[in-house]
């Protein structure tokens, strides 16, 4: 674990470039964390035997219903519901338990990987319904900053805005984790040092596994650049979103939308969140296949159509 203090706090700083091979990395992994979901760290998932729509229970291994589902997970604190980010299908699913949670909880509240924390005052305009689409996507800088098509996320963000739900920007500074690939924590100015959680994680095997599994994948281009830098790089990513949920959790529901990278096996942000909060939690996976001998991936596998779709 790194530690940071009060001391290290400066105003941020904008970098001017990163590594061709830096932005690379990290977007495969942004994507929603590659081809490695529910298959186990370096393992691919094989085609799943069910039909999407089907949610699985790790626990039994069985297909259980939506209401099954909803029972269980709004027990929890923090419910982690994942996506591969043009998965339209994921994103319908998300959408789903959004409704259904929002029906039964009073004090429920969303977290988003999507928004870097600086915006969050926009977020909050957006909440109170006192901002249009236009001026919410030109606020947050949604192409500059997450660059995903925005209709993928309009009938979330919409819901939200229309019950009035609170949102919280989860995410660092776009430009920090590509700098840590890059050169490592230790080359960061000041000023961007100042945006990292003040606790990072790097001591998890399995999940430095996961991480080093992808990082091989790119071959000899990869040995061009320090894994340590990488890995330390995604644990900022991860613990920077975990420490937001703590934050913004209080003693309310907080439903979290992130990649799947960033929520498979638990070790990414759920996890990290849980050693700042111990407030218990839940995974929800939307995945194309999932592999029966290791449900490790999540409390719940939802099988989506195998491909990406393009909002129209």
């Amino acid at each position: 674990m790194i530690s940071f203090t009060s001391s290290d706090l400066l105003d941020q700083a904008m970098i001017a470039m990163v590594t061709r091979f830096a932005a690379v990395f990290l977007l495969a992994m942004a994507v929603g964390g590659c081809t490695q979901t529910a298959g186990g760290p370096g393992r691919p998932s094989p085609k799943s035997q069910y039909l999407p729509g089907t949610i699985i229970s790790a626990e039994t291994g069985k297909p259980v219903s939506f209401e099954a589902l909803i029972r269980d997970i709004e027990t929890a604190r923090v419910i982690y519901v994942g996506e591969t980010h043009t998965r339209k299908a994921d994103h319908r699913a998300q959408l789903k338990i959004l409704k259904a949670l929002d029906q039964q909880i009073s004090d429920l509240v969303v977290g988003m990987e999507m928004f870097s924390r600086p915006y969050q005052p926009v977020l909050d305009a957006w909440s109170s319904g006192k901002l249009s689409e236009a001026a919410f996507i030109e606020d947050t800088h949604w192409y500059a900053n997450w660059k995903f098509d925005y209709d993928l996320y309009k009938a979330l963000l919409d819901y939200i805005r229309e019950q009035r739900i609170a949102l919280y920007a989860l995410n660092i500074e776009f430009h920090i984790p590509s700098r840590v690939a890059a050169g490592g924590i230790d080359s960061l100015l000041a000023h961007d040092r100042a945006r990292l959680p003040k606790s990072i994680f790097l001591d998890d095997s399995d999940h430095r596994q996961y991480v080093q599994d992808i990082f091989d994948k790119h071959g000899r281009a990869a040995t061009r650049y320090s894994f340590e830098h990488f890995y330390q790089a995604q644990c900022v990513w991860e613990d920077v979103m975990a420490e937001s949920v703590s934050r913004h959790l209080k003693d309310r529901l907080m439903l979290v939308f992130a990649g799947n990278g960033h929520i498979t096996h638990k070790f990414g942000i759920p996890d990290r969140a849980f050693k700042r909060t111990a407030a218990p939690f839940k995974t929800v996976m939307p995945t194309s296949g999932y592999d029966a001998e290791d449900l490790r991936a999540a409390d719940y596998i939802w099988i989506t159509p195998d491909k990406s779709e393009t909002p129209h």
